[in-house]
């Protein structure tokens, strides 16, 4: 059952090489049109996808993790597990999305590290800032592999959210693969929140 992923307003808008220390990646630019204006992801593509079920991530950007290693939260290290997962294996797809900090953005999401310096955790950051938990919905990932031709993933995360997402977008979600890394002790309060909380897979919290 397809619910509401309408792929019209995706666009393949880029389409490159990228070598990469985990080798070679077929990289894909994609746009979404919303009523909030555009939304945008990458999309790494090792081997071949169309045989077999591929292993899909779908990672939402983290900055300070991703980029500049912050022991704050485990994205940082989930990405680099994601990576080795789709290279070990040959092929895979990584969807990285645009979506600081659950989708508040870049700034909120230091201003509600902030509000984590002072005690909060990271929902009542959200919420103390005027923010939803989350404002991720996960459409967009759903069009690209609609776009690619993908109707059944083995899909790398900790997010029953992502699984359900898929699914009611009419993709079949296989196999669900913890992408779990060991937590720093910086990391330890948020992702006990992310467990207790947000419903997250975490067996090490």
């Amino acid at each position: 059952m397809d619910l509401g992923v309408d792929c019209s307003t995706t666009t393949q808008v880029a389409s490159a090489d990228l070598p990469t220390r985990w080798g070679q990646f077929r990289a894909l630019g994609f746009e979404r049109s919303t009523a909030d204006g555009l939304e945008t992801a990458v999309t790494l593509i090792m081997g071949d996808i169309s045989s077999g079920v591929p292993l899909v991530r779908i990672h939402s950007q983290c900055l300070t993790g991703d980029v500049f290693g912050s022991l704050r939260c485990d994205c940082g290290g989930q990405l680099d597990f994601a990576m080795n997962a789709i290279a070990e294996e040959g092929a895979g797809i990584l969807i990285y999305e645009k979506q600081e900090g659950r989708g508040i953005g870049l700034m909120a999401k230091l201003q509600a590290y902030g509000l984590q310096d002072e005690g909060l955790d990271t929902v009542q950051a959200n919420e103390h800032l005027g923010f939803e938990v989350d404002y991720r919905d996960f459409a967009l990932p759903a069009a690209i592999l609609k776009h690619l031709e993908v109707a059944r993933v083995r899909l790398l995360t900790n997010n029953l959210q992502k699984v359900a997402a898929l699914t009611s977008a009419g993709i079949e979600v296989v196999e669900r693969i913890a992408c779990e890394v060991s937590p720093s002790p910086e990391a330890l309060f948020y992702l006990t929140t992310k467990k207790q909380k947000l419903g997250h897979m975490l067996t090490m919290v």
